[in-house]
């Protein structure tokens, strides 16, 4: 086991817990780690470090559409395959997990150890494939209306779905989701949805805080099917929570595009 007595005595510094939170969510060759602790107390700044991931991706689609000439479809699942291997896969085992616990029979006790459990049943399989497949779509449409900065958007907001189940649900500990679940009060929360509120609205108008909407909808969502199926969450909630999220984006900025 690795010894954590290096972080015991370790001082809070924004700067070094940004970093961490890059190195945690990405493969980005960051590697500046810090406790759990320090890392999570600036969870609400979450969403920011995916604007960042968001621009590169769009940097790729950018690219797959106007350099390669590839069709929307191709670039989509590009920019989908994109997000997915810098994030290093990151929440899809979350989807998977959850989507296992939820389909299961039985009290809260039964479905979280489904849930924990690290086989796979046809539940998880079948909901990854579902959530994957829909937001490939969900690009592609946006690509259609020539809307490229939806991806930046998409990819900030799946972490306003995380801050928004994060706020509404109660830990399941011990584990890592507790403690950003716990570091998400009312107040930061506010305060990053403002700031992501008008970074979409400076990136895409009216229909980039419809996406807001849209990862706000979803993380109510996750949060309401947690608290009914395991009446606590973790991380494997949260990790649900930003995929659909940046699904539910998509969604109702697709929707927006359409009548605006």
């Amino acid at each position: 086991m690795e010894d954590d007595s290096y972080f015991e005595d370790e001082e809070f510094s924004p700067i070094k817990s940004i970093l961490g939170l890059l190195t945690f969510s990405t493969i980005l060759p960051i590697n500046v780690f810090t406790s759990i602790e320090c890392m999570t107390k600036l969870t609400w700044f979450w969403p920011f470090i995916h604007l960042f991931i968001g621009i590169l991706a769009a940097i790729c689609g950018y690219v797959s559409l106007e350099i390669l000439h590839l069709n929307s479809f191709f670039t989509a699942a590009i920019v989908y395959a994109f997000l997915m291997i810098i994030t290093g896969y990151n929440h899809l085992d979350g989807v998977m997990d959850m989507a296992d616990g939820v389909m299961v029979h039985g009290e809260p006790e039964k479905k979280i150890m489904v849930m924990k459990d690290s086989s796979v049943g046809a539940g998880a399989m079948a909901t990854l494939f579902i959530v994957a497949s829909l937001t490939i779509a969900g690009i592609y449409n946006i690509l259609d209306y020539h809307f490229i900065l939806g991806i930046v958007i998409c990819e900030m907001t799946a972490k306003t779905s995380l801050l928004t189940t994060a706020l509404l649900s109660k830990p399941l500990v011990p584990g890592i989701g507790s403690y950003f679940i716990r570091e998400t009060n009312p107040a930061n929360y506010f305060a990053s949805t403002v700031i992501v509120s008008i970074i979409s609205y400076l990136l895409g108008g009216f229909v980039g805080v419809i996406g807001v909407v849209g990862a706000i909808v979803s993380g109510i969502i996750i949060a309401v099917v947690a608290k009914r199926n395991f009446v606590l969450a973790n991380g494997d909630v949260l990790g649900m929570s930003n995929e659909v999220g940046r699904l539910f984006s998509l969604l109702f900025m697709a929707v927006a595009l359409f009548f605006l």
